[in-house]
């Protein structure tokens, strides 16, 4: 069954989700067999008690990548992709837009090269200070946005077009003006409610608290889970990593939102 674009919890009013799911969750836990524990396929209605079962299985499932299910009793993306299939939930791993598919190109190309700081936690190197002189910058400074506008600033000079994408290195500084120069922004919520709002080439922001924040560009989207390249990061997903980096990312890790800027130059 397909995922419906939502997060499914208790209150869920479309009766034939509710009774599929029931359907699948009795299957896959070995409940029919237990009429003290079987959901009651033929009731429409997500209470309680299915919520409780939700959260058993999700307790002892994980995710595609091999990490724990959140245990919130709530059927989202990525309990639907475990619970039914991968193929029931949307995957897109390419740009419709012509600039964000190139931006996509310039970002997997600097992966390749295996950019690194150097010295290590320097905030410098040959091609870091190369990313943080794109938005006027020396070496020393954050630079995981100054590397996103990098991407796009090289994209957009070899399609001879104008980078739409805001001039900085301060993640919410983006956020905040994005809109100006024409980017369209996704609230996290919405998102994490229907992960098919993102697409490859969007970018991520996450909010720190105290200013500091972290971004990035979506490669692809699979249900819940993005793949990202990301700069100033490392295989533990810090802010403050060593490098450029190829990581999967939860919807539900991004809590400030995305931006958009297909079609906006």
């Amino acid at each position: 069954m397909q995922f419906p674009g939502r997060v499914i919890k208790v209150g869920e009013a479309d009766a034939s989700i509710v009774q599929a799911l029931k359907k699948q969750l009795n299957i896959d836990l070995g409940l029919n067999a237990d009429p003290k524990l079987k959901l009651d396929e033929s009731n429409p209605s997500y209470g309680p008690g299915m919520r409780q079962t939700v959260k058993l299985f999700q307790a002892r499932h994980v995710d595609p990548q091999g990490r724990p299910l959140k245990q919130d009793g709530e059927v989202g993306a990525i309990t639907w992709s475990v619970l039914f299939g991968t193929d029931q939930v949307a995957s897109v791993d390419q740009a419709v837009d012509p600039l964000l598919a190139q931006v996509i190109k310039v970002a997997q190309g600097e992966e390749a090269k295996q950019v690194r700081e150097q010295p290590v936690n320097s905030n410098s190197g040959p091609q870091v200070d190369v990313y943080l002189a794109s938005v006027g910058l020396g070496p020393g400074f954050s630079w995981c946005c100054a590397f996103t506008y990098y991407c796009f600033q090289q994209a957009a000079s070899q399609m001879n077009r104008a980078n739409p994408m805001v001039k900085t290195a301060g993640c919410l500084k983006h956020w905040q003006d994005a809109p100006s120069n024409g980017g369209r922004r996704i609230a996290a919520s919405d998102a994490l409610a229907n992960p098919g709002l993102l697409k490859p080439g969007m970018l991520f922001i996450m909010d720190h608290g105290g200013g500091l924040g972290h971004t990035g560009l979506i490669e692809s989207v699979a249900g819940g889970l993005l793949t990202t390249i990301e700069g100033n990061t490392d295989g533990s997903r810090t802010r403050e990593g060593g490098g450029v980096y190829r990581l999967v990312r939860k919807v539900s890790e991004i809590n400030k939102g995305y931006i958009d800027y297909a079609k906006s130059a």
